[in-house]
């Protein structure tokens, strides 16, 4: 079935849907401000609490009004990950996301942004222990096997090998009912 008459999305409109940005300059203002908003928001207030300390003078305990700033979060602040950077700019997956990088001209600001969002992740897993960074170096290609080699470097000699006979007298001795 045909496209509707005046669907923009139809064959023959020359290339497609048109492009979300059409300036370098757009999309990095864009990405700046998704880094700033995953700063948060935030404002300060005066508070007043009532303390008891010891009046220097006299020597008694006295109640007391301190006033202090304290910071109030409008919106808390949220890491910034892949996926929502790609949503803020408007892109329906990380794919589309990943298909501007590819362009020349969109290519730096969009690959500065995710190394800075793959930054932060590493700073997350280095900070909850080895677990983290053990994970983070296998992606990277580092691996922790170990390798058992028998005398002089060669493989293990097996002095036994199995029979089905000795696997059935192995299964019948563990798989007794108690």
């Amino acid at each position: 079935m045909p496209a509707p008459k005046g669907n923009k999305y139809a064959l023959g409109n020359q290339g497609g849907r048109p492009p979300i940005y059409s300036s370098v300059e757009d999309l990095a203002t864009n990405i700046e401000a998704y880094f700033t908003y995953c700063e948060g928001e935030s404002h300060e207030e005066e508070r007043t609490e009532k303390k008891k300390q010891k009046n220097p003078t006299t020597k008694k305990m006295e109640t007391v009004e301190v006033k202090t700033m304290v910071t109030v979060w409008d919106r808390d602040p949220e890491r910034p990950t892949w996926t929502n950077l790609a949503l803020f700019l408007g892109f329906e997956s990380r794919k589309t996301l990943h298909d501007y990088s590819q362009k020349e001209e969109f290519s730096y600001p969009i690959k500065r942004a995710l190394t800075i969002i793959e930054s932060i992740y590493e700073d997350a897993l280095m900070s909850q222990g080895p677990t983290g960074a053990i994970f983070a170096l296998k992606n990277l290609g580092w691996t922790d096997s170990k390798e058992v080699t028998g005398k002089d470097g060669g493989p293990i000699q097996h002095s036994h090998t199995l029979t089905p006979e000795d696997v059935a007298a192995f299964s019948a001795k563990f798989n007794k009912t108690y």
